[in-house]
């Protein structure tokens, strides 16, 4: 099963908000789809860092048995998938990301730091942006005013 990663913001001054890759870290909540067991802990997944799958023909982003079920359940990030969010999906949802899923299903993210801004007029890119808090302001010295992210969420959407 894939699964979208689509986010929502209000953009003041920004072109372009996106994920530094391939070390940034997507922090996910998941729960198995076989018994429905939900864990509370997150797990962080990056293109940077993939796993054997236990017959060592196969890599993906994420490998762990369901605690409960005992159940050998993965995903991996679809690279080619992952999109910037720009002035023109301002409070728009926008998919930024597919996972393939097998056998776990997303149920939260955590926005957290690891994240590019290029501010609107002047191109002035600020990095290891945190997102943490849903929101982030900063000053553009070039245009002398501020730029920020508003009222960011986030929803996953199935995709066939």
């Amino acid at each position: 099963m894939k699964i979208g990663l689509q986010i929502r913001a209000t953009l003041e001054y920004i072109d372009k908000l996106y994920t530094n890759q391939p070390h940034f870290c997507w922090c996910l909540k998941m729960k198995c789809t076989a018994c429905g067991e939900s864990t509370n802990k997150w797990h962080d997944v990056s293109l940077s860092e993939t796993v054997e799958d236990r017959t060592g023909h196969a890599n993906m982003h994420y490998s762990a048995k369901c605690k409960l079920c005992v159940r050998e359940n993965n995903l991996s990030i679809l690279e080619d998938s992952i999109q910037v969010y720009t002035k023109s999906d301002h409070e728009n949802f926008k998919t930024i990301v597919l996972f393939d899923c097998r056998g776990v299903e997303l149920v939260d993210f955590d926005f957290r730091d690891g994240w590019s801004v290029v501010a609107e007029d002047s191109g002035q890119i600020y990095t290891d942006v945190d997102l943490s808090e849903k929101e982030w302001v900063e000053w553009d010295d070039k245009m002398k005013r501020s730029v920020g992210i508003y009222n960011i969420e986030h929803q996953f959407v199935h995709i066939k």
